[in-house]
């Protein structure tokens, strides 16, 4: 039994119609949902340029490698005892930390910044970062998986973001490459 409010109380940037068309259909697909959709927002002023979106992930994952390439202190970040399972084939892993880091996506018409818990994870990944469905939550953000575009409401009207087939290759082999050193 659960109450609910007589008035609803609306999600921020709900009010944001998101809908996609042929005018987002790439001149090309190769293979359709086969790659990753890879997006470059900035992180605490660094542009990161493999940066996945990934709905079916319950985290936001920064890789220390990363982590370290944005010249980022250890002191900032919390502690984090909790493993988390699924990222590593076939075993746990558990975060060095968490850190909260201000999230960028757009252009300087037309830009939305969004704070982010991370767990920062210390093993190799193709990717800079793993944005989950608590980054795309934050943002009301929708990926199309088919399209490789990711829009998200913003304060001058629908942020797209497009991913790029030839990056999502890349990245795709080299998730492929890691997997087989690990097994």
């Amino acid at each position: 039994m659960m109450a609910a409010p007589a008035t609803p109380e609306y999600l921020p940037w709900s009010e944001v119609p998101i809908s996609f068309d042929r005018r987002d259909h790439p001149d090309f697909i190769p293979k359709p949902g086969r790659y990753p959709l890879l997006v470059s927002p900035t992180i605490r002023d660094v542009k990161l340029n493999r940066v996945l979106i990934d709905g079916g992930s319950s985290l936001n994952i920064l890789f220390l490698k990363t982590f370290d390439q944005m010249g980022l202190p250890r002191s900032e970040l919390r502690p984090c005892t909790a493993p988390f399972h699924g990222v590593i084939p076939g075993a746990s892993s558990t975060p060095i930390g968490q850190i909260t880091l201000p999230v960028t996506f757009g252009t300087p018409e037309n830009y939305r910044t969004e704070y982010m818990q991370f767990e920062v994870a210390d093993f190799q990944a193709a990717y800079n970062a793993v944005l989950g469905r608590p980054g795309l939550t934050k943002f009301m953000a929708i990926p199309h998986y088919a399209y490789l575009v990711l829009k998200m409401p913003g304060p001058a009207g629908v942020i797209t973001l497009r991913g790029d087939h030839q990056k999502a290759y890349e990245c795709d082999r080299e998730s492929c490459d890691l997997a087989d050193t690990i097994i």
